[in-house]
C-alpha cells in the first residue's frame, strides 16, 4: 500500500519523531496491559517506588499530573493492593504514598516488559545505532541521564 502523499510533512523530523513516539507508546501500552496496568499507573508506580515515602502532592509535581488525577491513579493503584497511603511522618496532615511488596513486584515485571517493547522498538537499529541514537535524542529532548 503506497503512503499518503505529503512529503513535505512526512520529512520533518517532528513528524518523524512524533511516529516513532506513537509507535513506542502503543508498544510499550500493550506490553503493560498484558500485565493488567496502564501507562500512567506505571508512571506513578515507578515515581512512588524512585521516592517513597513521598507525600501525594509531591508525587503528582513529581511525575507532572494534575493533583486530581494523581488522587485518581492512587485510589485505583490502592485499591488493587500495589500501594499504600499512611499519614506522612513529617507532616501528619498529609499522606505519604509506599510501594506494597505486590506493587513491587508488579512493576519489576512491568518494567521488563517496558524494556522489551523498547527493544522491539528499536529492533531494526544495531547497538551501535541504539546508543548513538538515544544519545541524540536526549541532545535534542533536553533530558540527561
Amino acid at each position: 500500500m503506497a503512503e499518503a502523499p505529503l512529503p513535505a510533512i512526512r520529512s520533518l523530523p517532528s513528524w518523524l519523531l512524533g511516529r516513532a513516539a506513537a509507535r513506542g507508546r502503543a508498544l510499550v501500552a500493550d506490553a503493560l496491559a498484558a500485565e493488567g496496568l496502564r501507562m500512567w499507573h506505571h508512571v506513578v508506580l515507578s515515581a512512588v517506588r524512585d521516592l517513597a515515602p513521598v507525600a501525594q502532592a509531591d508525587l503528582g509535581r513529581g511525575v507532572g499530573l494534575d493533583p486530581k488525577d494523581v488522587v485518581g491513579i492512587l485510589n485505583d493503584l490502592q485499591a488493587a493492593g500495589l500501594v499504600e497511603r499512611a499519614p506522612d511522618p513529617r507532616d501528619r496532615r498529609k499522606n505519604a504514598v509506599s510501594l506494597t511488596d505486590e506493587g513491587a513486584r508488579l512493576l519489576l515485571r512491568c518494567e521488563k516488559a517496558a524494556h522489551e517493547a523498547n527493544d522491539a522498538l528499536l529492533a531494526p537499529l544495531s547497538a551501535a545505532e541504539r546508543e548513538q541514537f538515544l544519545g541524540l535524542l536526549r541532545r535534542i529532548s533536553g533530558t540527561q541521564g
